[in-house]
């Protein structure tokens, strides 16, 4: 049974960071694109940042390039998410997700988990 759990968001003041991790269980972690997705409260959802299996290949959203930091650890089975200089307007759910694709991106989601929220305010 595939599971994504997400932690380490919370209430964060704007140029603050956070981690984000996502933890993976239920399939072999090492053979999957992984990615990161937000939401905003009454926004659709947006596409923050991909990974390659094995860590050597990053894509980021043209817009949010230069905060987030997309990683993973295969030994680990664990997928992270570094934000910095946080602003108002990254307050949002945050969600992992797994490639419906073995090895190869398709860009195409068939799990994810269940979300954390980072809230930035002062």
């Amino acid at each position: 049974q595939v599971q994504l759990v997400e932690s380490g968001g919370g209430l964060v003041q704007p140029g603050g960071s956070l981690r984000l991790s996502c933890a993976a269980s239920g399939f072999t972690f090492s053979d999957y694109w992984m990615y990161w997705i937000r939401q905003a409260p009454g926004k659709g959802r947006e596409w923050i940042s991909g990974i390659s299996t094995g860590g050597d290949r990053t894509h980021y959203a043209d817009s949010l390039k230069g905060r987030f930091t997309i990683s993973r650890d295969n030994t680990k089975n664990t997928l992270y998410l570094q934000i910095d200089s946080l602003k108002a307007e990254d307050t949002a759910m945050y969600y992992c997700a797994k490639d419906v694709r073995e090895l190869a991106p398709s860009y195409n989601y068939d799990y994810w988990g269940q979300g954390t929220q980072v809230t930035v305010s002062s």
